[in-house]
């Protein structure tokens, strides 16, 4: 004697990276027609704090320095 049991499906998550990100909402729209697509949602990017910019500044190197404040007031004034 062969006992089956059905499994339900499982959902599945599907990542697409986009170029041009113009092209967003046409492709979010083309997704949610294929068969079988319950929900599409695009993660946003969280935004950095001050001092997580900063950070990445001094990593990137995008940090300048000075002797005194008066050699940066001449640097800026020109």
């Amino acid at each position: 004697m062969t006992t089956l049991t059905a499994i339900p499906p499982q959902p599945g998550t599907l990542t697409v990276d986009i170029e041009d990100i113009s092209m967003l909402r046409d492709i979010k729209k083309a997704i949610s027609m294929v068969r079988g697509v319950t929900k599409v949602t695009v993660p946003r990017r969280q935004r950095m704090s001050s001092y997580e910019r900063s950070l990445r500044d001094l990593d990137e190197g995008r940090v300048f320095e000075y002797e005194s404040l008066d050699d940066l007031i001449k640097e800026i004034e020109g």
